[in-house]
């Protein structure tokens, strides 16, 4: 109980990142035609436009390994101590953050682009409160 309060503001952080990046990459495995029908128009007037499959596969698998790392990384936070997973997780957060913020960029969706900020400036706040 002692790890848990000690360690509150980290767990909840890593709670937040865990339901936002693995609900996406469940959403994107469930409905792959769909969420891949959506980025091809979204990205048809950009550089990206004949990459998109590889491009959202590869986001997809980032998405997944750090919900994955993290959600491991909350269970060792609290049983151990130990934050290397969930750090580990939250960098590649912070990456798989930056790569959607290029994508946004390039196809001009400025807004969904600013939006992207808000979540990258929890995530490293979750880096800088797990090192």
């Amino acid at each position: 109980m002692e790890l848990i309060k000690s360690n509150l503001t980290q767990i909840l952080i890593l709670l937040f990142l865990v339901a936002t990046f693995l609900q996406s990459g469940v959403d994107k495995v469930t409905d792959w035609s769909g969420n891949l029908s959506f980025i091809k128009d979204h990205f048809k007037n950009s550089p990206l436009k004949n990459m998109v499959s590889i491009l959202l596969s590869i986001i997809l698998v980032m998405e997944i390994t750090a919900g994955a790392f993290m959600f491991i990384g909350i269970f060792n936070l609290v049983t151990t101590g130990s934050k290397d997973l969930a750090l580990l997780g939250v960098q590649l957060s912070s990456l798989t953050l930056v790569f959607l913020l290029i994508g946004q960029r390039l196809a001009k969706d400025y807004a969904g682009a600013m939006t992207l900020a808000v979540y990258f400036i929890i995530t490293v706040l979750g880096m800088y409160l797990l090192k």
